[in-house]
C-alpha cells in the first residue's frame, strides 16, 4: 500500500472563488505512483470547500448565486457576535462540504465524463490549504 499527501496553498484575491484543480490533483495522482486506490481531497479551513462537478462557467455562476441566495453575506448572523464577519462562509462551506474522494483507477483519476474538482472559497483574502491524501497500490 503506498500514501503520499500533498498540500495546496491558496489565496484568493477575491472574497469568494471557485477554482479548478483537477489538473494539479492529476499531476499528484501521477506522481504518487498510484495506480488502484482513492485520493482524498480536502479542505483545512470552516470557510471553504471542495466538490466535484462540470468545469462550465454558467454552472459555477449559478452555483455561487445559489449559495448567496442560501446563505447571503449579511450583519445577522449570531456569529458575528463574536468579532467575525463571515457567519455565510460557515454555511456556504457546509452546503458544498469540506472533500471528494476519487477513485483512481490504472493510475488515473476515474471521473464522470463531465466531472471536475473544484476549491471553493467563501473568505478568501487570505492564506488557505487543502490537503490531498492519495492511497493505494
Amino acid at each position: 500500500m503506498k500514501f503520499r499527501t500533498e498540500y495546496m496553498k491558496f489565496h484568493t484575491k477575491t472574497h469568494r472563488a471557485y477554482i479548478h484543480i483537477t489538473p494539479q490533483i492529476e499531476a499528484f495522482v501521477s506522481k504518487s505512483g498510484v495506480q488502484e486506490g482513492i485520493v482524498l481531497v480536502s479542505a483545512m479551513h470552516i470557510t471553504a470547500g471542495v466538490y466535484a462537478n462540470d468545469n462550465e462557467p454558467g454552472l459555477i455562476e449559478d452555483i455561487d448565486q445559489w449559495l448567496e441566495k442560501l446563505a447571503p453575506y449579511n450583519r445577522s448572523y449570531r456569529h458575528h457576535q463574536t468579532g467575525e464577519d463571515n457567519g455565510d462562509s460557515h454555511l456556504k462551506s457546509l452546503l458544498i462540504h469540506h472533500e471528494v474522494v476519487v477513485p483512481i483507477t490504472a493510475g488515473k483519476l476515474d471521473l464522470g465524463p463531465w466531472q471536475r474538482i473544484f476549491y471553493a472559497e467563501f473568505d478568501g483574502q487570505r492564506d488557505k490549504r487543502v490537503l490531498v491524501k492519495i492511497m493505494g497500490e
